[in-house]
C-alpha cells in the first residue's frame, strides 16, 4: 500500500460530508452561485503568508513604536550583567539545577575554589539571563495590545449592523446556505494569521508558568476557526472571536503600565480587565455562545453531524481554559484586595544582585576572596 494511497484515503475520510454538513447536503452544494459566496477550505492556506505579514508588522511596531513609547513611560533598556564564564557552574546549571540547594552550593564552591557567596551570585546572574528584560516584556505586551484593540474595534464595525449580533438565533437561519461577506473573510484571515504568528514565535516569546495552556489555547483557536470556516459556521465564529478579543486588550494595557511602574493606572486597567473577562468568558461565552452551539442546533436538525461534537468539544476545552485563567485572576484580585499587590504569579521575578564584578573574577580565576570583600554592593545590576 503506497503512501499516496494512504493520504488519498485519509483525505477522503476527512472531507466526508457526514462530518461537516447536514443530511442531504454535499460539497457540490457549496459552489458559488448568484447571490451566494461560500468559504472554501483552500483559502485557509492564505493564513500562513498573512501570519508572516503580521510578524513583519510586529517587528516594526515593536522597534519603532513600542521602544519610544517605553522610553516615554520611563522604561530603560538596562544592560544585564553576565556572570563570568565558568564551565563547572554552567554545566551544573544546564544539566542539574538552576537553583541548587545550600549543600550543593557549598560543594560547588569547594570544587571551584571560591566562596559560597560568589557561587550564589553566579547562579543569580545566570538565572537573570533567562528572564526577559522589562523592555522586552513591554514590547510583547504592546504588540498584543495593538492587535487585540484593533481586532475589537474592527470586529465591532463588522458586526454591529448584523442581526445575529443581537439575536443569536440568526446564526442558524438559512444554514448552511449563508453567504460569506468580505468583512467575515478578512476578520477570519487576520485572526487565524495572528494565532499562527504566535505559534511561530513560541520559542522566542516570553515563557510563563501557563505556557502549555497558551499552546493548547492557540492550537484550539486555530482548529476552531479553521473548522468553522470549512463548515460555514462563520457567523458564530465571528462572535466567538469578538467575545475573546474585547477583554484581552485591557490585560495587555495593564501589563504595559505595570512594566512602567504606573501602579494606579495598572490597577485600574487590571480591574477593568477582570470585569470584562468575567462578563465575556464566564457569562457571554457559556450562556450565549455555547447555548447557540450546543442547544440551538437541535431545533434545525434531529441528527447532529460529527462536526457538532468536534466543535463543541473544542469550545468546551476553551471554556476549561477560561475557568483556569479565571482562577488565576481571582487569586491576583484576592491578593490585591487584602495585600494591595497585583503581582502576576505566571512570571519569574528578576533577582537582586548584590556583589561586585571584581569579586566574580574569582569564579573565573579560582581564587578565594576574603569574607570582607563579599559585602560590596553592585547597584548597576538591579533592573
Amino acid at each position: 500500500m503506497s503512501m499516496a494511497y494512504i493520504l488519498k484515503t485519509l483525505n477522503s475520510w476527512f472531507w466526508w460530508e457526514n462530518i461537516w454538513m447536514p443530511i442531504n447536503c454535499t460539497w457540490a452544494d457549496f459552489v458559488d452561485r448568484e447571490g451566494l459566496v461560500f468559504p472554501k477550505p483552500h483559502q485557509l492556506y492564505a493564513t500562513i503568508p498573512y501570519a508572516f505579514v503580521l510578524l513583519i508588522i510586529r517587528f516594526f511596531s515593536e522597534r519603532y513604536v513600542a521602544i519610544p513609547l517605553a522610553k516615554a513611560l520611563g522604561i530603560k533598556n538596562v544592560r544585564r550583567v553576565k556572570p563570568q564564564p565558568n564551565p563547572v557552574l554552567e554545566s551544573y546549571f544546564r544539566e542539574c539545577s538552576r537553583q541548587p540547594s545550600q549543600s550543593e552550593i557549598k560543594g560547588l564552591a569547594k570544587k571551584c575554589n571560591c566562596t559560597v557567596h560568589l557561587v550564589e551570585k553566579w547562579f543569580r546572574r545566570r538565572r537573570n539571563l533567562e528572564i526577559p528584560t522589562v523592555l522586552r516584556k513591554f514590547q510583547e505586551a504592546f504588540w498584543r495590545f495593538s492587535f487585540y484593540l484593533t481586532s475589537s474595534i474592527v470586529g465591532f464595525i463588522f458586526l454591529y449592523d448584523k442581526p445575529w449580533f443581537y439575536d443569536i438565533w440568526q446564526t442558524w437561519v438559512g444554514y448552511p446556505f449563508q453567504t460569506l461577506l468580505p468583512s467575515q473573510y478578512w476578520y477570519y484571515m487576520a485572526e487565524i494569521g495572528f494565532y499562527w504568528s504566535l505559534i511561530f514565535t513560541l520559542g522566542i516569546d516570553i515563557k510563563r508558568k501557563d505556557f502549555m495552556a497558551h499552546v493548547v489555547h492557540h492550537l484550539a483557536a486555530i482548529g476552531l476557526m479553521s473548522g468553522s470556516w470549512c463548515g460555514n459556521y462563520v457567523r458564530l465564529g465571528t462572535l466567538v472571536m469578538f467575545v475573546h478579543d474585547t477583554a484581552d486588550f485591557w490585560l495587555e494595557a495593564a501589563k504595559m503600565f505595570n512594566y512602567a511602574r504606573w501602579e494606579k493606572t495598572c490597577n485600574i486597567l487590571f480591574i477593568i480587565f477582570s470585569i470584562a473577562f468575567f462578563i465575556t468568558r464566564m457569562i457571554l461565552f457559556p450562556f450565549w455562545i455555547l447555548r447557540a452551539t450546543l442547544y440551538l442546533p437541535t431545533y434545525y436538525s434531529t441528527t447532529p453531524v460529527i462536526a457538532y461534537f468536534l466543535f463543541n468539544g473544542m469550545l468546551l476545552t476553551l471554556q476549561g481554559l477560561h475557568l483556569y485563567w479565571g482562577y488565576l485572576i481571582f487569586k491576583i484580585l484576592k491578593r490585591f484586595v487584602f495585600l494591595k499587590d497585583l503581582k502576576d504569579d505566571r512570571s519569574d521575578e528578576e533577582e537582586e544582585d548584590s556583589l561586585t564584578d571584581t569579586e566574580e573574577e574569582s569564579t573565573k580565576s579560582g581564587t578565594k576572596n576574603s569574607s570582607g570583600s563579599s559585602k560590596h554592593l553592585l547597584s548597576s545590576s538591579h533592573h
